[in-house]
């Protein structure tokens, strides 16, 4: 069924093209789910592009089909009649030119203006495969790769150079390639991306654009590189969510070197006093059971009743076909119970030393050099071999219940949250750990003083506050403050001024959505524009 309606020009003006004056309707259809509209151009002529005469010499004529929005649910396209005039000016290079249409659509295009700008917006929030389906649902029946081409070939919004710049990178792909974005941290917006995380892309950028007065930025080296090359009178701003995140790195390694300190300490993990002698262990005097235990009472009673009857120990061995070493035994051992070896313990220097062994092998120290190390420093009469044996005989045998020791991420929240957010338990488990552990209890003194430092923008003390990490020679805090001198002018205006990247990371969380929104597909260019236009 086709419906031919003829309408006036003013309708399809007010209703289809929205006051555009351009054209006029010559008829109109409906078929098939489709409007189709026929137009002419009303202008009795053109002006030259080239040299702007005027002209009203038509050549010829062609039409051009343009899809516009849909209509009441329906697909709507104009068939527009093109007519092709001739230039008359002796000079100019063009013979002929088309008739424009500026308002109604771009020269050479398929889609009005208006559905241009429409896919531009649905390709902008949804990007290709999304946005195609979505479209498909609009009635506009674009695909994926219209949609990518109409975001590529949007300009670069204009924005102006702001005079405080934040750099920080994002993955384009974790952990093999990263970007760098860069943000107007005034206003929070985005500025530029720019395709590597190194010097020198960042330092041709900043010589571009001149006017950049701050800085804030991680303490890579890379940006630091970068911005002093570019901007070398540009003020540098370590940020301070970074500083405390290193700081929070270096306590961790901290808390992990006296790890030993995070549990009670054992009844038996004292070291003994080294002796001269060996002390032998208590006899066991428990009766041992079972077929073995009865062989040997009777062998001991018979040899020792041939004993008290006058017969020679030899003789005996003679008698009975044993070897004269078993006899010896039976004859020497005032009990059966002592012929039995393992209640018969041999003593040894090491004896004293075991609860030592035992309790820092249940620690998780299962080497014998460290551990025999540990024995000689202490003056103890014991050979490699002898800890070595006994490291032997623990690694065969079930592990012992031990003092739980607290995790070390756990004793890091601890030191460096804020004393606030802890709970009575949480206070009173820390105060138990510092107690045990002077190391530790600096390193708390050093992580509050640095809260200070940054929460009360003291960073002119800064230099005292690494003297005294540097003194206390600590695990991971040294190097973390030794590490803040290369670094000292940013870190210190960091502590001091109130300029910082926590819009920067903003802006990083919302790449990371756009990045989800393609699928993790996207090329950089296709990405860079998305994250410019967004």
């Amino acid at each position: 069924m086709v419906l031919v309606m003829q309408t006036d020009a003013p309708f399809w003006d007010s209703l289809v093209f929205d006051g555009i004056d351009e054209v006029d309707v010559e008829a109109d259809t409906a078929a098939f789910g489709t409007a189709e509209v026929v137009a002419r151009g009303r202008a009795a002529g053109a002006a030259c592009p080239d040299c702007g005469r005027f002209s009203d010499r038509v050549h010829d004529r062609y039409q051009r089909r343009l899809k516009d929005l849909p209509l009441a649910e329906q697909g709507f396209v104009i068939r527009l009649t093109v007519r092709r005039f001739i230039c008359g000016a002796a000079g100019c290079p063009r013979r002929t030119f088309a008739e424009p249409f500026s308002q109604l659509a771009a020269p050479h295009a398929r889609f009005t203006t208006r559905l241009n700008h429409a896919l531009e917006r649905v390709g902008l929030a949804l990007a290709g495969r999304a946005g195609a389906r979505l479209a498909a649902q609009l009635g506009f029946g674009a695909g994926r790769m219209t949609l990518l081409r109409r975001v590529m070939a949007l300009p670069d919004p204009r924005l102006s150079t702001p005079p405080v710049l934040g750099v920080d990178d994002f993955a384009i792909r974790r952990g093999q390639t990263y970007s760098t974005v860069l943000t107007s941290v005034e206003d929070h917006r985005v500025v530029d991306v720019l395709p590597t995380r190194e010097a020198g892309p960042l330092a041709a950028w900043l010589i571009r654009h001149p006017g950049v007065e701050i800085i804030c930025r991680d303490r890579a080296g890379a940006y630091a590189e970068g911005a002093r090359r570019g901007a070398p009178e540009a003020l540098q701003v370590a940020d301070r969510f970074h500083l405390w995140q290193g700081l929070g790195r270096a306590v961790e390694t901290c808390v992990a070197a006296h790890r030993d300190c995070l549990r009670n300490p054992s009844p038996g993990g004292v070291l003994p006093e080294a002796t001269g002698g060996a002390s032998g262990r208590p006899q066991d005097d428990s009766k041992p059971v079972g077929r073995r235990a009865e062989r040997k009472k009777a062998a001991h009673t018979l040899v020792h009743e041939l004993l008290a009857q006058g017969h020679s120990r030899r003789a005996i061995a003679r008698h009975l076909g044993w070897g004269l070493n078993i006899v010896l035994r039976y004859a020497n051992a005032a009990r059966w119970q002592d012929t039995i070896r393992e209640n018969r313990p041999r003593s040894s220097r090491l004896d004293p030393y075991k609860p030592y062994l035992e309790r820092r092998f249940a620690e998780g120290c299962t080497s014998v050099t460290r551990l025999h190390g540990e024995l000689v420093a202490e003056h103890a009469p014991v050979t490699y071999a002898m800890v070595r044996a006994h490291i032997a005989t623990l690694r065969g045998a079930p592990p012992a219940a031990s003092p739980r020791a607290l995790p070390v991420r756990q004793v890091t929240g601890w030191l460096t949250r804020h004393p606030a957010t802890l709970t009575e338990e949480d206070r009173a488990s820390l105060k138990e750990v510092l107690a045990r552990c002077p190391e530790l209890d600096k390193a708390a003194g050093h992580v509050r003083d640095f809260g200070e430092i940054l929460t009360d923008r003291l960073g002119s003390t800064l230099p005292t506050w690494i003297g005294a990490v540097d003194a206390s020679r600590l695990p991971g805090l040294t190097g973390f403050a030794l590490h803040l001198l290369r670094d000292l002018d940013a870190v210190t205006a960091g502590l001091t001024l109130d300029w910082s990247s926590g819009s920067i990371e903003g802006a990083v969380n919302r790449i990371k959505k756009i990045k989800r929104q393609l699928y993790g597909r996207a090329g950089f260019e296709l990405l860079r524009k998305m994250i410019l236009l967004q």
